[in-house]
């Protein structure tokens, strides 16, 4: 019988909300909306679907090579529905060579390549330009933290709105307008280099003991150099709304594209390669900054990378990001509202949502009327609220650490800045995108459940809560340190730098260059050890007659004539903890990230399927304005608070600290961590008591409750209608 066949194909053919409003239940309706159905379903032949009955003058059939054509208006019955599966093109421009990509893989790839451009700009070069930023356009930290800011703040601000209409619209063009964005901020973040003239290096400071130096005097003036503060806004502004449906539509789209075992292996993927973004951009961005500022000018200069005047060229890299960025808005533009088979495995399905008493409708969501009923309704579910919650604390550990591991690393063991910030980074970068990879892949491989991947994500959390008191082992005493924790021979007073060996040198203090003297005594500067000579040409720098280093060997004559002696760079650490710290917290970061896509998951899971898109939009609302922002001022004020020795200029004012406790600021850390990953782990846990998984009565495809009593009512209608017969 016809009309049962149609009801039979309703049953089995990949529906969505649009053809289940469509529907009835009178048979003869049911009908028409399953030739619908099939009409989607025989998508590569619709020509021969809209050919009118009457006699043709020429009947040519379509070459079976050649992609399909959709210009065609199409009728009104046979309209697509929310699953408008196509091929790979624009308009009616369908290369068979683009049919290839047009997979979920070919998708991932093109995510994963802007995931990288996105963190290699935003997270990596933006970073690693800040110190040069600030010395070329003559701004303070506290205008450069502002820079850094903006980014999250754009985020924040457009998440929700994006999130919201993005979710029933086409995101791949989405991601197009990302890649735009992305490309435009990185633009925009470069002009200043071309508008600033060129450099002007200035006089070198010289940095020994000089009896004759004029005090400065206190003055403060304004650059006009520093308005371009506005224009590094602007830059970061347009970042964070590139950024914004990279990983809130981007993500949905890849877990509408794959089978639910399969899709926290695709997201994993894309996020590690958000990670991997950042390590490309302080790689790139190092070797950048060994090429004059000016370059571009063809200007060049005497002075080396040790000259503290040096400015690299930190421009080139946002140039080249923004060439990268523009060219993969062509292969997103391209990509169908829906992948191929789409729909089939939307209907292959099974819902996980936690049970509420709230329920939209397949209307709900298409109005701006909607969106606070939206944003209510996602609130009210418990299990949601609760991993977000949960990965809001674990963001705010990561984000410290991602800022501060290179500074404790540095205190810590004795090292430069730039090896520490190196160390950090072969820990940092390698372990977080090993963690969502492997994160992805367990949930993958097992086919966990919701349920059974909140616990997945719970165990790895507590494996690295166990293992966060690595602080408290592997921290190391501070080195001896001339007028803070050792005097100068017997002379001066702990907490004052200057001595009687060096009254007469006027030493800045706002000038941090340490040096190692012959008797193991760590200084603040050649000049504050009393050194009035030096070498430069040999590496590291030696410096001669330092009057406040107590002589350790024998007097020869080459030592009658040099003095004491002093060595640039930090003294060598009698710590050995080095290499089990970084093995033990490399673990740590492992677990810690394998935590990451099962939560991603569980938040896709846990919610109505036409609001995963405005939930991920509300967790990284939330994820930044509780974890990312507040984190690394949580960090900074908590290491700040274990300074023993700050920076205090002629004017009085306090600026960096130079010298840090190295057992409190350890202590610090640990009850920081702890803390973070008690709260992570409660909420966690109390997601996992409260999740209610759909009965299994109502275990169907990705449908709402009216829907699937749309379905049975016709069924019932059409049996009734068979028996009659």
């Amino acid at each position: 019988m016809k009309s049962a066949k149609g009801i039979e194909n309703l049953a089995f053919v990949p529906s969505s909300p649009d053809i289940l409003r469509r529907s009835s239940a009178s048979p003869s309706q049911m009908e028409v909306s399953a030739f619908s159905s099939d009409h989607q379903r025989e998508y590569s032949q619709p020509q021969e679907l809209q050919k009118p009955q009457g006699p043709q003058k020429s009947l040519e059939p379509p070459l079976p090579s050649a992609p399909p054509s959709v210009c065609e208006e199409q009728p009104r019955s046979l309209s697509l529905s929310e699953f408008e599966e196509g091929p790979c093109g624009w308009r009616c421009l369908h290369p068979q060579c683009l049919q290839r990509c047009n997979t979920p893989q070919g998708f991932l790839l093109h995510y994963c390549l802007l995931a990288v451009t996105q963190g290699m700009v935003v997270n990596g070069l933006v970073n690693i330009s800040i110190s040069t930023i600030e010395k070329r356009y003559e701004m303070k930290s506290s205008l450069t933290g502002l820079i850094s800011s903006s980014y999250d703040i754009s985020f924040c601000l457009l998440s929700l709105f994006v999130s919201f209409f993005g979710e029933r619209g086409h995101k791949p063009r989405w991601l197009a307008f990302a890649a735009f964005m992305i490309g435009l901020g990185a633009l925009v973040f470069s002009l200043p280099q071309f508008f600033s003239g060129e450099y002007q290096l200035g006089s070198l400071f010289e940095d020994t003991c000089i009896t004759t130096r004029n005090s400065t005097s206190c003055t403060s003036s304004t650059s006009s150099l520093s308005n371009y503060l506005y224009v590094f806004i602007l830059g970061q502004l347009l970042l964070g709304a590139g950024g914004t449906p990279l990983y809130t539509l981007g993500t949905a789209f890849l877990d509408d594209s794959v089978p639910t075992h399969k899709s926290s292996l695709y997201i994993g993927t894309g996020y590690a390669m958000s990670i991997l973004g950042p390590a490309i951009g302080y790689v790139l961005g190092g070797q950048l900054l060994t090429m004059y500022i000016d370059v571009a000018m063809g200007e060049s200069t005497d002075v080396t990378e040790d000259d503290p005047r040096w400015l690299g060229a930190w421009w080139i890299g946002f140039i080249l990001s923004w060439i990268f960025a523009w060219s993969l808005i062509i292969p997103f533009s391209c990509f169908p509202k829906h992948l191929p088979g789409t729909a089939e495995i939307q209907a292959g399905k099974t819902s996980q949502a936690h049970q509420s008493n709230s329920s939209t409708d397949e209307k709900f969501g298409k109005s701006i009327k909607d969106f606070p009923a939206a944003l209510k309704n996602l609130m009210k579910n418990g299990v949601f609220m609760c991993l977000v919650l949960s990965t809001s604390s674990e963001a705010l550990i990561t984000t410290g650490f991602a800022t501060f591991l290179p500074k404790f690393i540095e205190n810590q063991f004795g090292l430069t800045s730039s090896f520490a910030a190196t160390l950090g980074g072969a820990v940092l970068i390698p372990g977080a995108a090993l963690g969502q990879i492997l994160g992805g892949v367990f949930v993958s491989k097992f086919k966990m459940t919701c349920k059974n991947t909140m616990k997945f994500a719970l165990f790895t959390s507590g494996v690295a809560l166990m293992l966060s008191f690595v602080f408290i082992y592997a921290k190391c005493e501070n080195e001896p340190f001339a007028g803070v924790s050792e005097s100068y021979n017997g002379t001066g007073e702990l907490g004052n730098l200057v001595a009687s060996c060096n009254t007469n040198c006027n030493c800045l203090r706002s000038y941090y260059y340490p040096v190692c003297g012959e008797d193991g005594v760590q200084y603040f500067s050649p000049c504050f050890a009393g050194c009035s000579d030096s070498v430069s040409h040999r590496n590291p720098k030696v410096y001669y007659n330092c009057s406040c280093i107590e002589r350790k060997t024998e007097i020869t004559s080459t030592a009658e004539i040099f003095g004491s002696v002093a060595k640039a760079g930090k003294c060598e650490t009698r710590c050995a903890n080095l290499p089990i710290f970084l093995c033990i917290f490399f673990i740590i970061i492992i677990f810690t990230f394998m935590a990451g896509t099962p939560m991603t998951v569980s938040i896709l899971r846990c919610v109505n399927h036409r609001q995963r898109s405005l939930a991920l939009g509300i967790q990284f609302t939330l994820l930044r304005l509780l974890g990312t922002i507040p984190g690394p001022i949580i960090f900074g004020i908590t290491i700040d608070s274990t300074c023993i020795l700050w920076d205090i200029n002629d004017c009085g004012i306090k600026g960096a600290c130079w010298i840090y406790n190295n057992i409190n600021m350890a202590h610090m850390l640990v009850t920081i961590s702890v803390t973070c990953k008690v709260i992570t782990i409660f909420f966690n846990g109390f997601a996992i008591f409260l999740y209610k998984p759909p009965l299994s009565a109502t275990d169907v495809s990705f449908h709402n409750q009216n829907a699937v009593v749309t379905n049975v009512l016709a069924e019932q209608d059409l049996n009734r209608v068979g028996k009659e017969e």
